[in-house]
């Protein structure tokens, strides 16, 4: 299956990067399109 996966913030981004590694363990294509805030590091999230 072809997943595209949005990502609209920081907090997203971080919480993100399970579900795409799921999808990829599960052999989905994933295409992840990111807002600008996304692509902020934020040191709070982590």
């Amino acid at each position: 299956m072809k997943v595209i996966l949005g990502v609209s913030g920081s907090i997203a981004a971080y919480k993100s990067a399970n579900l795409t590694r799921l999808f990829v363990k599960r052999g989905d294509e994933v295409q992840v399109l990111m807002t600008r805030p996304a692509t902020e590091d934020r040191k709070s999230v982590v």
